[in-house]
């Protein structure tokens, strides 16, 4: 299915949205800047509708249930869980840790950090065989090596992989839509009359402005870096595999899950296009999840045996 991308550097996606109300939407916001708004260099407004960061936790929650644990259809993929006790009797994995396989309820496990350091040739003073950090990653953590890891909990911090995988949204030919409301207390506007024990400024009427977009284009653009997996020398059933499940992540996103905020829904407004290598077209989901499955299969031999090992993990308070 991927036999033309083996040679290629890199595939390049796009495809162009469209709310599915009305023309207003809202994007992004970061704290102590809001939208992030900027001009190209021949004086087109654009905004950043959703950064790379979002796209990629957005890309990652495609395949994880609503128990955090990967889905049914994708049982086998390599992944750590964990069950803490002492402090917290919660359940994490490394598909939900925000440092996913650094977290520190995974690689302060002595023996799985020990584990990990044997396969993949780490000792301090020695240089990195980065071929064997990511047989090794793969082995536990697959989604690592699309989504990137920085494994700074791990020794002296020298493990860092980037994103394979990396998306945005931006929008050109964006205009302000201003407008705004205010959250009532009906009973009390002045807000004097408030519950014992919660004196906190949350009961008068509160008037506040809100700021919308509307663009003359809305683009979702995905990366994904072709020539970064093969240099991981994993072979073409691992490559077909990332490859594979890069390509659902995206499809599924766009397909379900462009709803981005209360006010940011989107819809696709046409086909995906691949504007690198040309040629190639993109799988529906169901050829590229029955791929995915195959590929699982085949590979099998190299992820842990179970493929979701379970670490116990002492917590304490602080």
């Amino acid at each position: 299915m991927f036999e033309m991308l083996k040679e290629k550097r890199r595939l390049l996606i796009e495809a162009e949205l469209k709310p599915v109300q009305g023309a207003r939407f809202q994007p992004t916001g970061f704290a102590d800047l809001g939208a992030a708004t900027y001009k190209t260099a021949d004086g087109i407004s654009m905004l950043l509708v959703e950064s790379a960061q979002s796209v990629a936790n957005r890309l990652e929650a495609t395949i994880i249930g609503a128990d955090s644990e990967i889905l049914p259809e994708l049982a086998g993929l390599s992944y750590v869980r964990v069950r803490m006790n002492g402090a917290s009797d919660a359940t994490t994995n490394s598909l939900v840790e925000a440092h996913r396989i650094n977290s520190p309820f995974i690689i302060s496990d002595k023996d799985f950090q020990e584990e990990f350091k044997a396969d993949a040739d780490y000792a301090k003073g020695r240089p990195l065989n980065w071929q064997k950090i990511a047989a090794a990653l793969f082995k536990r953590d697959v989604n690592s090596l699309l989504h990137g890891v920085f494994m700074a909990n791990l020794e002296d911090g020298r493990v860092k992989f980037a994103r394979a995988l990396s998306g945005f949204i931006e929008a050109s030919g964006v205009r302000e839509v201003v407008s705004g409301g205010v959250k009532n207390n009906p009973m009390d506007p002045s807000g004097s009359i408030r519950a014992q024990g919660h004196d906190k400024d949350v009961y008068s009427n509160v008037p506040y402005q809100r700021v919308e977009y509307t663009a003359e284009k809305i683009t979702a653009f995905f990366n994904l870096d072709l020539g970064l997996l093969r240099s991981y020398a994993l072979g073409d059933s691992a490559f077909d595999l990332l490859v594979g499940l890069a390509l659902l992540k995206v499809r599924r996103f766009l397909e379900s899950g462009l709803r981005l905020r209360t006010a940011c829904d989107f819809d696709l407004a046409g086909a995906l296009e691949v504007t690198e290598p040309t040629g190639f077209d993109i799988p529906d989901e169901a050829p590229l999840l029955k791929q995915v499955q195959e590929s699982i299969s085949a590979v099998a031999g190299m992820f842990n045996d179970p493929p979701v090992p379970e670490l116990a993990v002492k917590t304490v308070a602080k």
